[in-house]
C-alpha cells in the first residue's frame, strides 16, 4: 500500500468509522474474543451483535485484524502491517504538524517548570524567545 494513494484512501475508508476505530483500540490492548468486543461496542455504541460482527468482518477482510479459532471462541487481534503502511503514507505530511507540536511541547514544559519554581518560592528566569 505504501506509495499507493488509492490503497491509503481505501484504508482511511475502513478506519474512518468510529466503531471500527474503537474496535482496533480494543484489539491493540490484547487479543480479544469476538464476544468481549461485542459487549464493549454494544455498550458504547448501542449497536447490535450482528452489526459489531460486520465491523469485525470489514477489519478482517481489509487486513487490519486477524482472527483465530480457539474452541468455540474466535479471537481477534490487530494486524499491524496495514497500519504501518498508513503511517508511511502519512509520513509525508508530518512536516505540517510536527514543528507546531514540538513548539507546543516546549511551551508546556516551560510552563510546568515555571509552576514548579513558583510553588517552591523561586523566581523563574526570563523566558527564552522561541
Amino acid at each position: 500500500m505504501e506509495g499507493d494513494i488509492l490503497g491509503s484512501v481505501h484504508a482511511f475508508d475502513v478506519l474512518g468509522d468510529p466503531v471500527r476505530c474503537r474496535i482496533l483500540e480494543l484489539l491493540a490492548e490484547a487479543e480479544t474474543s469476538s464476544g468481549a468486543v461485542c459487549a464493549v461496542i454494544q455498550e458504547e455504541f448501542g449497536i447490535s451483535q450482528p452489526a459489531v460482527s460486520q465491523h469485525l468482518r470489514v477489519l478482517r477482510d481489509n487486513g487490519f485484524a486477524t482472527v483465530r479459532p480457539e474452541g468455540a471462541r474466535r479471537l481477534y487481534a490487530v494486524n499491524y502491517e496495514p497500519l504501518r503502511d498508513v503511517d508511511a503514507w502519512l509520513d509525508r505530511f508530518r512536516r505540517f504538524w510536527a514543528p507546531p507540536l514540538e513548539a507546543l511541547a516546549r511551551e508546556l514544559a516551560e510552563g510546568r517548570r515555571e509552576r514548579r519554581l513558583h510553588d517552591s518560592g523561586q523566581e523563574p528566569k526570563e523566558r527564552r524567545a522561541p
